[in-house]
């Protein structure tokens, strides 16, 4: 059941079933502007709010883990170098994507990457996490749910 947050806060709504949904954070499927990379502008916004003391537990609980994780292995990169370049350059993103493109590796393997985000949830092991995500959220019937991605999407309100 989604109701408004205690406080309130328009960018926010509470699920019984996952807890703090933030409505302002991007799609996964939402590329970065100078690398292309999918879920790239969602880690960072998260690490925004995480740096700034805002971010939900509900979000805190996979902050670095889950598609952030994955990003970062993807990359050969540590999670904590991503935070460590946003806490670094603030809210200037052309400092930030020439940080980012430094400490990133030269190819970045966009289109793997990108495929790989989009199909999280398609493996075997995969489409029964997701229907356990899917049983909890109420949401067995959406068949228009194929991956983590559109879980996400759907959880945060952009899939109706």
């Amino acid at each position: 059941m989604i109701q408004p947050t205690p406080t309130d806060d328009p960018n926010m709504l509470y699920s019984t079933a996952t807890g703090e949904i933030c409505l302002d954070l991007p799609s996964p499927y939402i590329p970065h502007k100078a690398t292309g990379l999918l879920h790239l502008p969602r880690f960072i916004a998260k690490i925004r709010k995480h740096l700034a003391g805002t971010l939900p537990k509900s979000y805190r609980r996979n902050f670095c883990k889950g598609f952030d994780r994955f990003l970062c292995l993807h990359l050969g990169v540590d999670p904590q170098a991503v935070v460590d370049a946003v806490r670094e350059c603030g809210n200037d993103e052309a400092k930030l994507d020439a940080k980012l493109l430094e400490i990133f590796p030269k190819d970045l393997r966009v289109a793997k990457w990108n495929r790989e985000c989009v199909q999280k949830g398609m493996s075997e092991m995969g489409r029964e996490a997701l229907e356990d995500a899917k049983r909890k959220m109420d949401a067995l019937d959406r068949t228009d749910i194929i991956s983590f991605a559109d879980m996400i999407d759907f959880d945060e309100q952009r899939i109706p």
